[in-house]
């Protein structure tokens, strides 16, 4: 059974305008039925609680459907909603067009959006405080006074990431800050921690001294919860900004001995070792010899009981027999002949060829062996930045020197 609704308003009906075999609720050329629509009101029975109304105005409607051929398309002009509708989309196709046109449109709008949050985030934070100053009175104390503390710290982590989106990072900072205080009233430590360690985040980008004071309270609340494998993740972003931004390998160093300490007291040997072997590194630098042996000697023992890492282990033996080179001859010789005993592996690997070439060369005071030796292991395997720096260091001390270069 047909359904009983007027074409041109029903889109589940099978009926086709005949000149372009389209539904003609949908036929946007021919309107077959615009000139009846006024005198054919019957309604679908499923789709209205109304009786259908009128069996003649269906046959008229059936019998305009079915006129063939179909009447001269409608040139009536189309109605408000329609015309708003293509200004609409007008619109927005030059504001496209704008937009390729001009490629520094996009970036004065993504400017105003930026001083739209800020503008936000300024209005959050002065909310924030009078919160957290209504709170303090005695009547607000005791009839939820915590509770408006708590919306305060919302209100500042907010704040603090509007100021991330417009980048004002030390405004967002202080606004994380604000938050880790709040969180601690509220005897909430695994919270204020967390807010401290975006603080210091945030606070990398502008202020590196202000990060390290950030992390080093987040670091204390952690240690105080038993948490030390996360105290020590933040101890090496700390060695990791004095090293970058701060150039102070010194407290570096601390930073990445306090971490290594607290990795082993978790168990976490692996991690230990890769700060100890940054504190090698940075003491071999700073011309601390024997720490810098004692740390090598202790890794490549600890890797040479270790299947996976054993062929690790030769090549901090070989970095320790530099640091024992650089200080005494004797030293080295001794000191090569205790690796050899200790790990076999050693005896044939090429850095302690190339260890025995530069003691040979040594001895005979000739420093063109000395770098033909060093050419000939650079050739195979690439020397480091460090490796390069104690290399050159032994080499001061062989007479006859040329200019003090490698290669």
């Amino acid at each position: 059974m047909l359904c009983n609704v007027h074409p041109a308003r029903c889109n589940r009906c099978p009926m086709q305008c005949v000149p372009c075999n389209v539904h003609p609720a949908r036929c946007r050329t021919h309107h077959v039925l615009r000139a009846c629509r006024a005198a054919c009101v019957v309604q679908c029975a499923p789709c209205s609680t109304r009786s259908v109304q009128g069996a003649a105005r269906l046959a008229h409607a059936l019998s305009a459907l079915q006129r063939a051929p179909c009447p001269a398309p409608c040139t009536r002009p189309p109605g408000p909603r329609l015309r708003r509708r293509r200004r609409t989309s007008r619109r927005r196709r030059r504001r496209r067009r704008r937009c390729l046109a001009w490629p520094g449109l996009a970036a004065s709008c993504a400017a105003m959006d930026s001083t739209g949050k800020e503008r936000e985030a300024v209005q959050l934070m002065a909310e924030a405080e009078k919160r957290v100053k209504g709170s303090h009175s005695f009547l607000r104390g005791l009839f939820g006074g915590n509770t408006r503390v708590e919306e305060a710290c919302e209100m500042y982590t907010r704040a603090a990431n509007m100021f991330k989106i417009a980048k004002n990072w030390s405004a967002a900072g202080n606004a994380f800050c604000q938050a880790a205080k709040l969180h601690m009233q509220l005897q909430s430590k695994h919270d204020s921690a967390t807010s401290f360690v975006d603080a210091g985040n945030a606070y990398k980008k502008a202020d590196p001294q202000e990060a390290i004071n950030c992390l080093n309270a987040a670091i204390d609340i952690y240690t105080d919860m038993g948490r030390f494998t996360i105290a020590a993740k933040h101890h090496i972003t700390i060695a990791e900004i004095y090293e970058a931004e701060l150039v102070d390998i010194e407290k570096a160093i601390a930073h990445y001995e306090q971490a290594a300490d607290y990795y082993k007291g978790e168990e976490s040997n692996s991690s230990a070792n890769k700060c100890l072997l940054k504190v090698a590194a940075y003491a071999a630098q700073l011309e601390q010899y024997q720490k810098a042996i004692e740390i090598y000697e202790q890794v490549g023992t600890n890797t040479m009981d270790n299947p996976l890492l054993k062929y690790s282990a030769k090549e901090y033996f070989f970095k320790a027999a530099l640091c024992h080179f650089i200080v005494d001859e004797l030293n080295a010789k001794l000191a090569l002949e205790k690796y050899e005993e200790m790990f076999p592996a050693f005896t044939d690997s090429r850095e302690c060829k190339l260890l025995k070439k530069l003691l040979e060369a040594h001895e005979e005071q000739n420093c063109e062996a000395y770098t033909e030796a060093v050419k000939e292991f650079d050739s195979i395997s690439r020397l480091d930045q460090w490796l390069t720096t104690m290399l050159l260091r032994i080499k001061k001390s062989i007479q006859g020197e040329g200019d003090g270069d490698l290669k």
